[in-house]
């Protein structure tokens, strides 16, 4: 056998050389291969740690359409700016702006509804210095619009639909450990962040307000006449619970 594989690399010369070696060392891995199970790394049980809610900041915007022919604004379109300047002196973190549209055939009519805007603004208590006012150029004059933006504090969770890790038979941990799936909870933590009214409430309790005076002068008053401070209801309150349709 040496004999022979010496007369190989006589014949052959380097190229025999390097074939016995890849040869060689393809053998020596074979003995050395073993099957390897990745393992996904642990993550929380609790959902709220899986999916927090956070707080960020984003911008609140009410656009107001101008039309090309038209100055000032309809009903609607007033109520919206009041609705915008009570809900800025509630949960604003900064200041209006106010973007307006620009192209020549806009220009007047957008003047006049920015005129009204402002007025509104001002009747509402929106300091004056609070707003600032920049145009935009307007690619589209028919679907113009006067918007109006401030940045406010908003809460957020998610994103959810996530799925990481098989919810089937598998060796990862969260099979064999039986732990909730990943997109667990992130529904219900979600639909939470976008209901709270006041998202700084996640993080503090609110201060105290000042109690309602008419009605805890009322319990006082039957507290020192030694009557029964509790709300008196008549006897006929429970009869519309069952109705007398059918009868």
């Amino acid at each position: 056998m040496t004999r022979f594989l010496t007369a190989i690399v006589k014949r052959h010369g380097a190229t025999a050389w390097r074939a016995l070696a890849v040869a060689g060392l393809a053998t020596s891995l074979a003995g050395c291969f073993s099957h390897h199970v990745a393992q996904q790394e642990p993550y929380p049980d609790d959902y709220r740690q899986r999916h927090p809610i956070t707080l960020k900041e984003q911008q609140h915007t009410v656009e107001v359409f101008v039309g090309r022919n038209r100055g000032g604004l309809n009903a609607t379109q007033r109520a919206d700016v009041l609705s915008f300047a009570q809900t800025w002196r509630r949960e604003a973190t900064s200041g209006i702006i106010i973007d307006v549209p620009h192209s020549p055939r806009i220009d007047r009519a957008a003047a006049g509804s920015l005129h009204e805007v402002e007025a509104i603004l001002a009747a509402s208590d929106v300091p004056r210095k609070a707003v600032y006012v920049r145009s935009y150029r307007a690619l589209d004059p028919t679907l113009a619009a006067i918007k109006l933006n401030y940045a406010k504090i908003a809460a957020d969770a998610g994103p959810c639909g996530l799925w990481p890790h098989d919810l089937g038979v598998s060796l990862d941990r969260a099979y064999t450990e039986n732990q909730p799936y990943w997109n667990l909870g992130c529904a219900s933590q979600r639909n939470l962040a976008a209901m709270v009214a006041n998202p700084s409430d996640l993080v503090q309790p609110r201060g105290e307000e000042p109690t309602y005076t008419a009605r805890r002068s009322v319990m006082i008053d039957h507290y020192r006449k030694g009557e029964n401070p509790s709300a008196a209801y008549s006897g006929d309150i429970d009869k519309s619970k069952i109705s007398d349709i059918g009868k």
